[in-house]
């Protein structure tokens, strides 16, 4: 196999998303999106005690044009919106949201966190949706951690949970509208994996901690995230510490995009009638219980 090579490291740089402090490799100045792939945020919050979880987190907000998936390594993320689903997910799972034309929804602490130590480590991703599926109906997939295939190393050294797509010979059990590839890696000191991707696709490994070895380019350390250059059928990756990373690979959509907030879409036009939706209650109304 012809490994691809490094194109360049994007550092998760620590901002303020309203009150929540998030580490962002993407966008960043030097590369305002990795088709289909808009966004990737990196959130490890201590929720505090003093808050009730029913106001703690996000509350009610839209989206229109794309996916927003979150992916949860600590903790766990109760997910409400305006479609009438209403589910928690814990450590190891995720959630994956195609909003389509438009829908409410609210990502809070669920109501036993700080049973589970209090902490919320997770990852928000925003996958962008094909012009001619920006206003299908939305759809919302939670899946646990016990439905996500996962694909082990004859050390065991090297695990990958399979989300979406097809790696590793396994096949991930949610559908998205564009072609896309999802994984997360638990390496170990020591572990390998070898990970074929179609040439065609964007690839992108972000470290949430720990650090790897690339084969052809070197040392990586955690909160990096590595974009590949489409030249080579995989990837080859050396555990040097323990490591949870996120593979993402999806096939470019090629459309133009214009954003504004929670909105994806693509002409300005298409995002004053987001707004004006919004605004008229079109996208649906959140009452939380």
């Amino acid at each position: 196999m012809k490994y691809r090579s490094v194109s360049r490291l994007l550092y998760a740089h620590l901002m303020d998303m309203g009150g929540f402090p998030v580490r962002q490799p993407l966008p960043t100045q030097q590369v305002d999106q990795l088709d289909p792939f808009l966004l990737l945020h990196h959130a490890n919050i201590k929720v505090p005690k003093h808050v009730d979880t029913r106001h703690a987190g996000v509350g009610p907000h839209p989206h229109r044009g794309f996916s927003p998936v979150t992916f949860i390594f600590q903790g766990g993320v109760h997910h409400r919106d305006s479609r009438g689903n209403n589910s928690v997910v814990y450590a190891g799972g995720a959630q994956w949201m195609n909003a389509g034309m438009g829908m409410m929804h609210s990502e809070r602490p669920p109501h036993d966190i700080h049973e589970l130590g209090g902490r919320q480590e997770i990852i928000q991703l925003w996958i962008n949706t094909p012009a001619k599926h920006k206003m299908d109906q939305p759809a919302y997939f939670p899946v646990a951690a016990e439905q996500v295939p996962t694909f082990k190393s004859d050390d065991a050294k090297a695990v990958a949970r399979i989300f979406s797509g097809n790696i590793l010979g396994l096949k991930g059990p949610i559908p998205s509208q564009v072609e896309v590839n999802a994984a997360t890696l638990e390496v170990e000191a020591g572990g390998k994996l070898e990970i074929p991707i179609p040439e065609d696709h964007n690839l992108m490994l972000y470290l949430l901690d720990g650090k790897l070895r690339v084969e052809g380019f070197g040392m990586v350390d955690a909160l990096h995230l590595i974009h590949f250059k489409q030249n080579g059928q995989g990837i080859l990756i050396e555990g040097l510490e323990k490591t949870k990373a996120l593979l993402l690979s999806g096939k470019p959509i090629n459309e133009p995009v214009v954003s504004h907030g929670p909105f994806v879409m693509n002409n300005q036009t298409q995002i004053m009638e987001a707004m004006r939706d919004y605004q008229m209650g079109k996208m649906g109304i959140l009452i939380e219980d």
